[in-house]
This record gives C-alpha cells, structure tokens and sequence, in this order.
C-alpha cells in the first residue's frame, strides 16, 4: 500500500505542470420567461426557454504564441430540464491559434449569421419568441473546418468549409464573413452557399452616447427563388435600464405574390448585476395570405399557417454564469 501511495504521489507531482498550462471555465446561460401566446385565432399562456445553455472552453499554452482551444456547448430547455437537440449540438470543436490566426475543426455555428443578425438582436440575444423569424439561416454547422484572421486595423475575416461527408447525394458547405469596428462604428457582412441555396447580408451598427442604431440587408435565394429581407433595430440606455425597439420586413418569395411579412419588438430590460437582468416584450408577426414565418418554438398545439399572424407578451429573468 505504501508504493502505491508512492506511485500516486510521484505521478500528482509530474501530472502537475501539465495541468497548470491549461485553463476550462464552465459557462452558461439560464433563461425563462412567461409568455402570454397567439397564434392565428389560438392564445395560450405558459413558460418558454429561450436558449438556455451550459458549456466548457479552454485554452493550453504550447509555447511561442501558439494556443490550443477547445469549445462544448448543450442547450437545454431551463422550464422542463429536457435537452435541445443533440448533447453538444450547439458547439463542439477544436482548434489552435497563433499569430497565424485561430483554425478549428468542428461543430460550430455560421460566422455570417454572428456577424449580421446575432450582432444587432441586443434586447434578448436573438432567442426565443422575439428573436428574428425573418432571417434566413443557410448554413450547415457540421463538418466545419474554420478559419479566421488576425485582427489587422479593426477587420477580420472568417473562412468556413462544411464536409458533406456522403458518397452519393449531398452537398458542401462555405461560406465567408468579415467584422469592421472602428471607434462607434462596426460594420459586418458575408456570403454563404450551400448547395444551390445562396446568402448575402451586411450590416452596420453606430453608438451614440445612450443610443445604438443597427441593421441589416439581406439578399437570399432558395432554389432560384429570391427575397430580400430588411432589420432595423435601436437601444436607448438610462442607468440599468434599457429601451429597445426593432422591425423587420421580408418581402415576397421568387413570384409568389403575398408571401412576404414584418415583424415587430418593443422590449424592456432592467439589469440588475453584469450578469443577470429582468425583461419585457412584445413581439408581433404579420404574415401576409402566402407567408406562415413563425417563431423558433410554440407552446402547446399552436401552429401557424399560411396569412395567420403571431404575437406574444413575455416577461422573464436572465442569468449569465
């Protein structure tokens, strides 16, 4: 018993300075709101999650600027304790980074969809019922190899290829993004295609003071059937409160008449630490008779269809860790 003591004190003390290089935070995300649902002629009230998540990062020094990364993300849906998809659906991928750049191989969402409609949806992180119905995410995130640059003067660009590892029928995937900030000023952009399905969007964001202003163009084509679609969205700040106000416009698919819709947000935060915060909405979909755009989920048995409209009233609680 004595050398095995030995043995497991001997391995600790070389085991040691190979884990002091690396560095794992756990992190994550709790949040819920309860919402007061309509759907066409249907209205329920009930408890949404909108986008909870818990996940692992990390980083290991391997000398001369060069560092390995790796990312595990799980949503979960926070009211019921049941998963979101797959168990590390969200992001699951390595990497390394250098004065090269960052490469990672994995799992991971589109760098163009972070650079435009993620980087203006700052009332509730694009989640949930209020997040943007209108957007039109093209991307596969398997697969992916991806690269981004070093920063050089405020820009950087991000290259990602997606394997459709099959023999027979499929499709890769790529796409490329770029981020701009100078001072007030960030611009975003970038063009995807997957298959025959193609993406084109930029946009823009200004800070003034206790004011932002963001948007985004895009410019979309489903198996030759195109579309533009519109976001506008403004911040007012006055202490630890908030004021958001956003609109968005999709207009008609390819020849398909009436077959465009608008959204609207008007929405209310109160931060209470750096971490956690109280928030309102209201948030409405407008589809005309040949469009059913709909939020990512619906309580119970609602369902939208074709010309039926969908609104919400939320209030929730948020919590970074």
């Amino acid at each position: 018993m004595k050398r095995i003591a030995l043995v497991a004190a001997l391995a600790a003390a070389y085991a040691a300075p190979a884990f002091a290089q690396s560095n794992v935070t756990i992190y994550g995300r709790l949040n819920v709101s309860v919402e007061r649902q309509k759907a066409g002629g249907e209205s329920l009230t009930g408890m949404v999650d909108n986008s909870s998540r818990i996940g692992f990062r990390g980083t290991e020094d391997l000398g001369g600027g060069l560092k390995a990364l790796f990312m595990l993300e799980h949503g979960f849906n926070a009211d019921t304790g049941t998963n979101q998809g797959a168990m590390w659906g969200r992001e699951s991928w390595v990497g390394l980074e250098g004065g090269f750049g960052r490469l990672r191989l994995g799992n991971t969402p589109s760098g163009t969809y972070f650079a435009t409609a993620d980087y203006i949806s700052m009332h509730n992180h694009d989640t949930g019922t209020s997040s943007d119905a209108l957007y039109a995410y093209v991307m596969r995130d398997t697969n992916k190899i991806s690269y981004t640059t070093p920063s050089l003067g405020g820009l950087t660009a991000e290259l990602q290829y997606s394997l459709k590892e099959t023999t027979t029928g499929g499709d890769n995937a790529w796409e490329i993004a770029a981020n701009y900030q100078a001072g007030p000023l960030h611009l975003g952009g970038g063009y995807v295609k997957f298959g025959e399905d193609k993406l084109f969007v930029i946009r823009a964001l200004y800070e003034m003071g206790a004011f932002t202003f963001g948007g985004y163009y895009e410019r979309d084509d489903f198996d030759g059937d195109k579309r533009n679609n519109f976001r506008l969205a403004g911040m007012y700040t006055m202490g630890a409160s908030e004021f958001h106000l956003n609109f968005g416009l999709a207009g008609d698919v390819g020849d398909l008449d009436d077959s465009g819709a608008k959204q609207f947000t008007l929405g209310y935060n109160y931060n209470l630490s750096k971490r956690t915060k109280l928030y309102a909405f209201y948030t409405r979909i407008n589809n005309e008779n040949n469009a059913a755009y709909a939020p990512a989920r619906l309580q119970g048995n609602l369902s939208i269809g074709n010309g039926q409209n969908f609104s919400s009233f939320a209030v929730g609680v948020r919590h970074n860790f």
